[in-house]
């Protein structure tokens, strides 16, 4: 039989003083800005390289396709391992910066340029996906290239590959992860590396891993879904709220 142990979320940490659940939670809020901040990064570089790499401008398509080929082709560690010790010797601000706040930066780059290129991938499908007619008939309209895609291609596009978009956003938060091995002190950091190894209590708090995981996931899915049952366009999506 296991012998479980809840109590020990109220009892102080041996090595740092605080108490346990104020730790985790620390770590998920920690996750959370993580998560919103390379989501930012992932939507708008991704909904940009994405309509670019549709273009007539073969130069952006081309520069769209490598950003694309290249984050989407190194593994997610690798690449947080190249923002954390490489790149700052390319850029020495950051080495000026609080060490906190550059372990954020790296991760939040390495975690939102790698999402940004599987985004890219589905606004490119979903505009790639609609009929032509309808880039014609915004030129037809007297519209430029830019407006063409502002008011009529990417609306839709956006609502098409809403379902695709959610998988991203929920594989972005469980990829935050990753940032434990440069040493941010997100969720799975400050469970696993200081409060299981220290207080022997692996069940318990992986049983609260999985459950806080499953909880802020379900949570983006839930909203996505509802935007999706929001901006669902008859013959596209057939979801509902």
């Amino acid at each position: 039989m296991l012998d479980l142990n809840w109590n020990f979320l109220f009892e102080p940490d041996p090595s740092s003083g605080d108490l346990i659940w104020k730790m985790i939670g620390t770590g998920l809020g920690n996750t959370l800005k993580l998560s919103i901040a390379a989501w930012i990064i992932a939507m708008g570089l991704g909904i940009t390289i994405g309509a670019a790499r549709t273009g007539k401008r073969k130069t952006l398509a081309k520069l769209g396709d490598g950003f694309a080929e290249f984050f989407r082709n190194i593994p997610l560690i690798v690449q947080m391992f190249l923002w954390f010790f490489v790149v700052p010797n390319w850029i020495p601000i950051l080495k000026s910066v609080d060490y906190s706040t550059y372990q954020f930066i790296s991760a939040v780059l390495a975690l939102g340029l790698f999402t940004a290129a599987r985004v890219s991938e589905q606004i490119r499908a979903a505009i790639l996906a609609m009929p032509r007619g309808q880039r014609a008939a915004g030129e037809a309209l007297g519209l430029r290239g830019t407006q063409v895609y502002r008011y009529i291609l990417l609306p839709m596009a956006l609502r098409i590959c809403i379902p695709s978009l959610t998988s991203d956003t929920m594989s972005l938060i469980k990829n935050s992860t990753v940032a434990l091995t440069i040493g941010y002190a997100e969720l799975m950091f400050r469970s696993v590396k200081e409060v299981a190894e220290t207080n022997f209590r692996f069940f318990e708090v992986y049983a609260i891993l999985t459950i806080l995981y499953i909880g802020i996931s379900m949570m983006a899915n839930r909203v996505m879904r509802y935007v999706e049952g929001r901006v669902a366009v008859p013959g596209y999506i057939t979801s509902k709220a």
